[in-house]
């Protein structure tokens, strides 16, 4: 069984008061995974404007109790706080998103919409490393996402790697559209989604 889970976190592109909420609760969720026991693993983090907030943020998280990060944080987050950054501003609630997606399948991916450069790899491995184009470059034509592999020599095992790491940015992608849709939604004021967290948290935002 492959207790292996991704986490997509995401503002939707919401203030910089949502963008400090993404921080703190991917935060919140590694220190919870560490006492659980679990391995888990930044696969991106896109920074927000401001120090210490992040648009969004994408993490891998695996051991037998995995399941129980899900239950609690899987939906909707509602944070309570003033605004750190807006002394007199009236809002005090604060939406993000945490979706789960298990590892993507390749076989639902349409090949012909992705294309492969090769380059040559940078970092550690001396003279042979730099001399062959063995990195990877793979890019998602429809949506102009894009990967780089350079962990193998082998370009072949590059290329497999940078497919599948372009995999779980696409469906993190995916989430990070459908939750910018909710905060175009909130903000002319429809509930939807956003009238039934599925956690409410009241702290200062510092």
């Amino acid at each position: 069984m492959n207790n292996k889970i991704y986490l997509q976190i995401t503002s939707g592109r919401g203030p910089a008061e949502c963008c400090r909420v993404v921080a703190l609760v991917l935060e919140k969720i590694l220190q919870q995974a560490k006492k659980l026991g679990l391995n888990t693993e930044i696969i991106e983090r896109e920074q927000g404007i401001i120090n210490r907030t992040l648009f969004s943020a994408v993490i891998s998280i695996e051991g037998e109790k995995s399941r129980e990060i899900l239950t609690e944080w899987e939906g909707t987050i509602q944070w309570i706080a003033q605004s750190p950054y807006r002394i007199y501003h009236k809002r005090k609630n604060w939406f993000v998103g945490v979706k789960s997606f298990s590892s993507p399948d390749a076989n639902n991916l349409n090949i012909k919409e992705i294309s492969y450069q090769t380059l040559r790899a940078s970092g550690p491995g001396g003279q042979h490393i730099n001399k062959t184009e063995s990195a990877v470059r793979a890019t998602h034509i429809p949506s102009g996402l894009s990967v780089t592999a350079s962990d193998q020599r082998s370009q072949i095992q590059n290329k497999k790697l940078a497919t599948e790491r372009l995999l779980i940015k696409l469906s993190a992608w995916e989430i990070e559209q459908a939750m910018q849709k909710a905060q175009e939604n909130w903000n002319n004021h429809n509930n939807l989604q956003r009238g039934n967290p599925v956690k409410v948290i009241q702290l200062p935002l510092n």
